[in-house]
C-alpha cells in the first residue's frame, strides 16, 4: 500500500494567513520557480533559432540530392565531387582518333576536346589507355588560336611546371604515364564556356599472327582492383608495410552506371591502311565500320556511325590477297647518328607434325566481379572449349579465384571422362563476384609438384580480363617462380589489361590471346589450343654481320605456331646480314636476311627507343639490373628520344595567365563509361549511387504492462503554501521569456 507522509502541523480553529507564517522551504521554492521559467524561456528563444537552421540544412540538402540525381539519371549536367567536395559540373570530352598504318609501323594522333560549359573556372582530369607498347612523343595544347608544343621533362619536373603554370593562372597541360598502356591528361585552367583541345601522338607496331594482321585501339580504362597489402605483412611491419599499388589514387577514376546515365566521352575515328601488299579482307569484331577502296594495297576505314562510345576496345584486322602473304619484312629509317632497322619474320610452320608430347594444363579462371555478364560467359566457354581439347595422356586441373581461390582437384588429374565432367560442372556453376586477388591462384597455378618431369610440357591457360592495380607483383611472382611452365593469358572482356596480358605471357615464354567478343571465343580458342599442341621455336638467336648494332630484346622469346619475330635494331649505317637461327620442333631452322633489301619505313626509332626501355623495366623486375641502373637506362632514352614513360612526361604551357586574380579553380576526375558487357553491381555492388537509405525509426521495446494495486483513499493535510508568490514570479519571467524569443525571432529573421 502507498502511504504518504501527514502534515508535521498539529491541525488549529484558527485560521493563519499564508505569509503570517510561510511554510518551511518557501526561500528554497521562491528560487526554484524562476529558474524553472527562466529557463523554459532560454528554450523558447533558441528553439527558433534552431528551427530555422534545420530548414536551412534541409535545403541544401535538398539541392545536393536533386544535383545527384540529375547526375544520375541522365537529365542535363553531369555533377562530380571536387576536391572541396561541392559538386562542380564535370568539363566534357570527345575524342577523334586519326591513324595511318604504314607496312609494319602505325602513327596516331589523338585529340582529346575538353568543353567547359559552367561559368567556373576548371581543372579537368582525364584518365585514358592507350596500347600497351605506344610510343608517346608528342602533344599539343590548342587554346583559341594558339598552339602550344609540350616539352619532354623528368617527372616531378614536369609536375612543378604544371602546378606553377596552374597556380599562375595560365593555360597548361600534363601528360603522365601511370601504366605502359595508362595514362592521365591534366588541364587546367579552362575558361568559363571555353574549349580547349589536347592533341597527343604516338608509334606503335603492327604485329601479325598466323598471316592476320591486327591493329587495336582501347577507348575506356577499366576499374582495376587494387589489393591492400596482406594481413600478415600488415602486422609484421606495420604502417610501413609495403603498399603493393602505392599510385592507386592516379589509376581510379568515377565511373558511370549504364542503367543511370548515357554513355559519355564520344570518339570518332578514321584509318589510313598502307599494307604494302595486295589485301584481302579488312573487318572489325569490335564496331561496325566503313571501308573504302582506295588502291590494291590502301584502304580508308571509318566508324560506320560516325561517333561511338568510348566503352571498348576497337580492333582492325587484315589479310593480304591470296599467296601474297609476306613472311619477311625489313624496314629501315635514318635517326640521328645512325639508322634504325625493323626485322619482322615468321618461321615456317614443322615440315611433319611431331609426335604428340603430354601434356600437364592448369586452366586457371577469373571470376571476379568485373567479369560480370558477357566476360564471364566468354570466360566459361573457353575453358570448356579448352578441356574438351584434352588428350589422352594429358593431366589438368582448374583453379577459380575472386578474392579468394579454390581448386578443383588436390592435384593433377588424368584427363578421363570422369574427371571432365566433374570439371565442366565446375566451371558452369561459377558466378562473377568479390574483388581481384590474382597473386595466390598464380602463384598456386605456378607450383610444380614433379619438376623433373621433363618428358612432359607444363602450360598454364590463365583466363581474365586482367583488372588490377598490382602488375608488378604479377611479373615477379611469374618470373620468380615460372620454373618449367609456359604461361598463356587469354584476354577476356571489351576492354582487358593488355599491359598485364602480354608481359605476363613474356615473363612466362607463353603468348597472348584477345577474345573480346562472344563470336571470337571458338575461333581464338582453337587457335590458341593448336598453338599448345605444336612445337614452338626454340633456342632463337640474331646475329648482325657488321659489329655495333643494337637490337631488342637481347634474349630472343619461344614463337608459337603462326607468331612472327619483331625485332627492331639501331646501328650506324643499314648493311651487311642479319642471320637468325633456332629450333622447329627440334629440326634446325636459319634464315639469313640481306638488310640492303630493307624498305623505308617511318617511326623506326621511336620503336626502337620504347623496346629498349621495356626491356629496362624487364631487367629491374627480374633482377638483371639495379633499379638505379634501370632508371638511368630509361631516363637517357626516353629523354634523348622525347617519350613518356614512369620517369617522364609531357607538359604545355601557355605563357600568359588567363585566369583573373581572385578567381577560384574547381578540380574534376572526368567520368568514364563501364566497359561494355560489365556489369555495374558486379563490381561496385548493389544499390551503387542510389538514395542514402531513411535512418531507422526508433521502436520502443514491448514491456508487459505493470498492474499496480489499489491504494487505500489517504488524508491530504490542508496546509497553507506559497502558491500565490510562486505563481506571481512565475508568470513575470515567463512573459520575460516570450518577449525574449519575439525579440530572437525578429533578429534571425
Amino acid at each position: 500500500m502507498l502511504s504518504l507522509p501527514l502534515s508535521p502541523f498539529p491541525p488549529s480553529s484558527h485560521p493563519r494567513s499564508p505569509l503570517a507564517c510561510p511554510a518551511p522551504g518557501l526561500t528554497r521554492n521562491l528560487l526554484l520557480g524562476p529558474l524553472i521559467a527562466l529557463l523554459l524561456a532560454l528554450v523558447a528563444g533558441i528553439a527558433p533559432a534552431r528551427a530555422q537552421e534545420t530548414r536551412a540544412q534541409e535545403t541544401r540538402a535538398q539541392e545536393t540530392r536533386a544535383q545527384e540525381t540529375r547526375a544520375q539519371d541522365g537529365s542535363g549536367t553531369l555533377l562530380l565531387r571536387s576536391e572541396g567536395g561541392a559538386p562542380v559540373e564535370a568539363p566534357r570530352l570527345k575524342a577523334d582518333a586519326a591513324i595511318t598504318v604504314s607496312g609494319p609501323t602505325a602513327r596516331a594522333t589523338i585529340t582529346q576536346v575538353f568543353r567547359n560549359t559552367t561559368a567556373e573556372w576548371v581543372e579537368g582530369t582525364y584518365l585514358f589507355p592507350l596500347p600497351e607498347d605506344a610510343a608517346v612523343d608528342t602533344m599539343k595544347l590548342v587554346v583559341g588560336d594558339r598552339v602550344i608544343v609540350a616539352e619532354i621533362r623528368e617527372r616531378e619536373a614536369a609536375r612543378r611546371v604544371y602546378e606553377a603554370a596552374k597556380a599562375e593562372g595560365k593555360a597548361a597541360a600534363l601528360t603522365e604515364q601511370q601504366r605502359p598502356n595508362l595514362f592521365t591528361n591534366a588541364v587546367a585552367n579552362i575558361g568559363p564556356g571555353e574549349t580547349v583541345l589536347v592533341q597527343l601522338e604516338y608509334q606503335q607496331p603492327v604485329r601479325p599472327t598466323a598471316g592476320i594482321y591486327a591493329l587495336r585501339l582501347p577507348t575506356v580504362a577499366a576499374p582495376r582492383y587494387s589489393p591492400a597489402p596482406s594481413a600478415v605483412t600488415s602486422v609484421v611491419e606495420g604502417p610501413s608495410a609495403a603498399d603493393p599499388v602505392p599510385d592507386r589514387q592516379k589509376i581510379a577514376a568515377p565511373v558511370l552506371d549504364p542503367a543511370r546515365r548515357a554513355p559519355v566521352n564520344p570518339l570518332t575515328l578514321t584509318i589510313d591502311l598502307k599494307a604494302g601488299f595486295p589485301l584481302g579482307q579488312v573487318r572489325s569484331a569490335t564496331h561496325a565500320i566503313r571501308v573504302e577502296e582506295l588502291s590494291g594495297s590502301e584502304r580508308r576505314i571509318t566508324l560506320a556511325d560516325g561517333a561511338t562510345a568510348a566503352d571498348r576496345d576497337f580492333e582492325l584486322t587484315w589479310t593480304a590477297a591470296p599467296g601474297e602473304t609476306p613472311s619477311v619484312g625489313l624496314f629501315r629509317e635514318r635517326v640521328a647518328g645512325g639508322e634504325a632497322v625493323l626485322a619482322v619474320v615468321t618461321p615456317p610452320e614443322a615440315a611433319s607434325p611431331a609426335a604428340p608430347v603430354p601434356r600437364d594444363v592448369v586452366f586457371v579462371i577469373d571470376n571476379s566481379g568485373s567479369m560480370g555478364g558477357a566476360s564471364m560467359r566468354q570466360a566459361k566457354a573457353s575453358l570448356l572449349i579448352g578441356l574438351d581439347r584434352l588428350r589422352s595422356g594429358d593431366r589438368f586441373n582448374v583453379i577459380r579465384f575472386d578474392h579468394s581461390f579454390d581448386t578443383l582437384f588436390p592435384d593433377l588429374v588424368p584427363a578421363v571422362e570422369t574427371h571432365l565432367d566433374r570439371a565442366k560442372r565446375f566451371v558452369a556453376g561459377l558466378e562473377a563476384s568479390g574483388g581481384t586477388e590474382m597473386l595466390a591462384p598464380l602463384r598456386a597455378a605456378l607450383r610444380d609438384a614433379t619438376p623433373e618431369e621433363t618428358g612432359r610440357l607444363r602450360q598454364i591457360v590463365f583466363l581474365t580480363d586482367g583488372a588490377i592495380g598490382n602488375e608488378a607483383q604479377i611479373f615477379s611472382a611469374i618470373a620468380a617462380e615460372r620454373g618449367r611452365s609456359r604461361l598463356f593469358m587469354v584476354g577476356i572482356g571489351s576492354a582487358p589489361n593488355g599491359y598485364l596480358m602480354s608481359h605476363a605471357a613474356e615473363f612466362g615464354q607463353g603468348s597472348f590471346t584477345q577474345i573480346g567478343t562472344p563470336d571470337q571465343v571458338t575461333e581464338r580458342m582453337r587457335a590458341l589450343l593448336v598453338k599448345l599442341e605444336s612445337p614452338a621455336v626454340t633456342d632463337l638467336t640474331a646475329t648482325f654481320s657488321e659489329p655495333g648494332v643494337d637490337a631488342t630484346p637481347t634474349r630472343l622469346p619461344d614463337l608459337y605456331r603462326g607468331e612472327p619475330l619483331i625485332l627492331p635494331a639501331r646501328m650506324r649505317a643499314v648493311r651487311g646480314t642479319l642471320t637468325l637461327t633456332g629450333r622447329i620442333g627440334g629440326t634446325p631452322w636459319q634464315a639469313v636476311l640481306s638488310l640492303d633489301t630493307a624498305e623505308a619505313g617511318t617511326g623506326i626509332g621511336k620503336l626502337w627507343a620504347r623496346a629498349k626501355i621495356a626491356e629496362a623495366e624487364t631487367a629491374r623486375l627480374t633482377g638483371r639490373l639495379s633499379p638505379e641502373a634501370s632508371d638511368a637506362a630509361i631516363l637517357r632514352l626516353a629523354l634523348d628520344h622525347g617519350l613518356t614513360t614512369r620517369l617522364t612526361s609531357l607538359v604545355a604551357v601557355d605563357a600568359t595567365p588567363r585566369r583573373p586574380e581572385g578567381a577560384r579553380l574547381v578540380s574534376t576526375d572526368l567520368p568514364l563509361n563501364l566497359p561494355a558487357g560489365w556489369d555495374f553491381a558486379s563490381v561496385f555492388g548493389e544499390g551503387e549511387a542510389q538514395p542514402l537509405p531513411a535512418p531507422p525509426r526508433q521502436r520502443r521495446a514491448a514491456t508487459p504492462a505493470t498492474q499496480f494495486a489499489a491504494a487505500q483513499p489517504v488524508a491530504l493535510p490542508q496546509t497553507a503554501t506559497d502558491f500565490e508568490i510562486r505563481a506571481w514570479l512565475g508568470g513575470v519571467l515567463l512573459a520575460l521569456g516570450l518577449c525574449l524569443s519575439l525579440r530572437r525571432r525578429r533578429v534571425a529573421a
